[in-house]
């Protein structure tokens, strides 16, 4: 049996108190003595302000202790152990296992950057293990990162059943790399350095000349090229919003050095020809009808209306997908199509991770050093993965509050 905590939202961002700690004792089995139950949390990140308050848990109690962490783990009562699936020993198993996932993290902590940074910051208030994890339109994540009051400082949550489902229970090892590559987030979502403006970009929306994929499937491969190429007049942008490439260095072709620029805007330049270079091959060559459609059919029908190199140091990834939000929709072309336009950014200075689609293709370069054949097989496969249903999933809503610089 269990006391529920009362919770209370408010309609400004995301808050949620707790009211009085609840101690949850099972009858017979594994015991949570220790732990603490926390409230309902719900993480809002369809909030696109950099600085919003999307408050996580505000916990009573010192949770359970992870020796040598600066903060606690509690377990959650947001969803009913019943409702997810869990039983008792389910939830104490997915305590445990992060606890002990967290320890192996702390025994080599300079050999994962993004959780030494966090700790060094204190970027992380607290974990909480809910038994679902789920944001405000009710979709279940199996982590999310939440903004606390606290300037600078976060909370993570994690899904027991999503732990379960993977097969991470009682396998720390596991988890591990998985864990690890949330910290990205950890740090990035405590990070309270002002973002960078987004630079005004024209696109002439009702001349677009956008295409229906029927129309795509019959066009031979010059006229899918010269039909890119109006995108490029009217529509599809090749620079990042930010120039976050202004004043950076640049990599040639297959040599992972970079090159110091001559100019400002010089690696802005030379990135825009090589994506543009990219692009061109994606809609032109068999290959990637054959092998990647949705790429070739989501650069000419108005999907995709920016491609970009980019620079984000505080981002692991090598490529990531971003969909604007339903209420940002744009009317576009002649037939005045309704579209949730994409954006597909590669990261200039980051190495492929090792379960990328493309990461053979890039052969142990940085991004920024991949030649155009080699970034067309990136692009076309990110596309090909990614583009659907991207802003209702994983982490590219979060994403967006995570501005080049």
């Amino acid at each position: 049996m269990m006391n529920r905590l009362t919770t209370s939202r408010m309609q400004a961002g995301l808050v949620i108190r707790a009211c009085r700690p609840v101690v949850w004792t099972f009858c017979a089995g594994a015991l949570l003595c220790a732990l603490l139950f926390v409230p309902d949390t719900r993480a809002n990140h369809r909030d696109h302000q950099p600085h919003a308050d999307t408050e996580g848990p505000t916990v009573l109690g010192k949770g359970r202790e992870i020796p040598g962490a600066p903060f606690h783990v509690f377990l959650g009562t947001g969803t009913a152990a019943g409702d997810s699936g869990l039983n008792a020993a389910d939830l104490d198993a997915a305590v445990q296992t992060v606890i002990d996932t967290f320890t192996l993290m702390l025994q080599h902590r300079t050999d994962y950057p993004r959780f030494d940074e966090s700790l060094a910051k204190q970027a992380l208030k607290q974990v909480v293990i809910e038994p679902v994890v789920v944001n405000d339109e009710g979709k279940a994540f199996p982590f999310l990162v939440a903004r606390t009051k606290e300037p600078g400082r976060v909370t993570l949550l994690i899904s027991a059943s999503s732990l379960k489902d993977k097969g991470y229970l009682n396998h720390p090892d596991t988890l591990l790399p998985v864990l690890v590559r949330e910290f990205q987030w950890v740090v990035s979502k405590a990070d309270t350095a002002p973002k960078a403006k987004a630079v005004a970009v024209e696109r002439n929306l009702q001349k677009a000349p956008i295409l229906m994929d029927d129309e795509i499937a019959g066009l031979p491969a010059e006229e899918r090229a010269r039909s890119l190429q109006h995108l490029f007049d009217t529509y599809l942008r090749t620079v990042d919003d930010q120039r976050s490439l202004d004043g950076q260095p640049w990599y040639e072709a297959g040599k992972p050095t970079p090159i110091p620029p001559t100019h400002a805007d010089l690696s802005t330049k030379l990135y825009d020809i090589r994506i543009r270079e990219a692009l061109q091959k994606i809609v032109r060559e068999p290959y990637f009808r054959e092998q990647t459609p949705k790429a070739v059919r989501s650069l000419l029908n108005g999907t995709v209306w920016n491609v970009a190199y980019v620079k984000i140091d505080q981002r692991d990834w090598a490529t990531r997908t971003r969909v604007l939000s339903e209420e940002k929709t744009v009317v576009v072309g002649v037939r005045g199509q309704r579209i949730q336009p994409a954006a597909v950014l590669v990261n200039v200075h980051r190495l492929a991770a090792v379960d990328d689609p493309f990461y053979r293709d890039t052969q142990g370069l940085p991004m920024g050093a991949l030649s155009a054949d080699q970034l067309a097989r990136v692009i076309a496969l990110e596309i090909h993965h990614n583009i659907q249903e991207k802003s209702l999933s994983g982490h590219t809503a979060q994403d967006a509050l995570t501005a080049p610089r």
